[in-house]
């Protein structure tokens, strides 16, 4: 049985998926606070990022989504002000259990939450949809990612490198997130990109 932990949480109107890179300006207290906490010595310099539903990143009263990813810090550069600059990484995925207090900050009781059914993941479908929306976005002067983008050799890792890069926005990045695994999780993509494609083509074509 996976065990539950308590977890400094940073809510986002982003998705973040495992593995991407993750840059954050922080200048709220409460989040500045938390990382002060993230970064004292003995602390292992990771938090929870989930999507923010409805509501604003700043001051609170958010909606916030029941999965999300572990971010672990890599580089944090301070100002004069106290504003902060960092780098994180995504390293797992997390379900939330149970929210606790927002102060000082938002944190909650989470437990990891591994890919089911990953073996017999495949990307034939999802990689030439992804190539193509890319394609289509560049025309338009949209392309998120460059169009010869190396993805990881690991195909469930691809999924997520697909999510993050691919022009989707953040419901559709958070049903991917939320995916049991990695099958599923390729088999909404194609579902995702084939819209995508077919919206980007409708907007070309007009």
């Amino acid at each position: 049985m996976t065990a539950t932990v308590a977890l400094p949480m940073f809510p986002l109107g982003t998705v973040l998926f495992p593995t991407m890179v993750l840059p954050l300006h922080v200048f709220e207290p409460r989040y500045r606070a938390l990382i002060d906490d993230c970064t004292a010595d003995g602390a292992d310099g990771e938090f929870g990022v989930v999507l923010i539903e409805r509501g604003s990143e700043v001051g609170g009263g958010d909606v916030r989504t029941r999965v999300g990813t572990v971010a672990r810090i890599l580089q944090v550069e301070r100002f004069d002000d106290g504003r902060l600059a960092l780098a994180a990484v995504g390293t797992r995925r997390i379900r939330i259990e149970r929210w606790l207090a927002d102060d000082p900050y938002p944190r909650a009781e989470v437990t990891d939450w591994d890919d089911v059914g990953a073996a017999g993941v495949g990307l034939e479908e999802a990689d030439p949809l992804f190539r193509r929306a890319l394609a289509l976005a560049a025309e338009l002067g949209e392309a998120p990612a460059p169009l010869d983008v190396e993805l990881a050799e690991d195909p469930a890792l691809a999924t997520f490198q697909i999510g993050a890069l691919a022009p989707l926005g953040p419901v559709d990045r958070q049903a991917l997130l939320a995916t049991e695994g990695a099958d599923e999780r390729v088999a909404l993509l194609v579902e995702q990109l084939t819209d995508v494609v077919e919206l980007l083509r409708a907007r070309l074509g007009g």
